[in-house]
């Protein structure tokens, strides 16, 4: 039995994760191409109204907004947790490594990678998000 491969967005679905959300992919140019196609493709006879075109570029508006204030709200996140990483250099913190193991010590530096900030104790590490307890003491 011959079987058809099917494509997604970004090649074979076969290749992708289970819970991808291909809508995630949408940008605002894509949106606009797929309005344009739209248009072209409808029936002359039974055009599409003014107040659905209407409603359509205000939906491209939305997405555009809402695109603007996630990557503002995102810098914003990092810019903060970047604040609180490095006013933990010196102070002695309790936390989880990525093991699940507890680990205590004094901050030695800070770093940034894809946005998560990360403390070193020595040459363990903590993530920002699992620090338990800042101890008395350092500083």
């Amino acid at each position: 039995m011959e079987t058809a491969s099917v494509q997604g967005i970004k090649g074979d679905l076969g290749a992708q994760a289970a819970n991808h959300d291909a809508f995630q992919e949408l940008n605002l140019n894509t949106f606009v191409e797929l309005l344009v196609a739209e248009m072209q493709a409808q029936d002359p006879l039974n055009p599409m109204d003014n107040q659905e075109i209407l409603s359509q570029i205000a939906q491209i508006r939305a997405i555009e907004s809402n695109s603007r204030l996630t990557s503002t709200l995102n810098a914003v996140l990092l810019g903060q947790n970047m604040a609180t990483a490095g006013s933990l250099i010196g102070r002695q913190i309790a936390g989880l490594d990525a093991n699940g193991d507890r680990i205590t010590g004094t901050v030695d530096r800070v770093t940034v990678a894809n946005g998560d900030a990360t403390l070193h104790i020595g040459d363990k590490r903590v993530a920002l998000k699992n620090v338990g307890e800042i101890l008395p003491g350092g500083k």
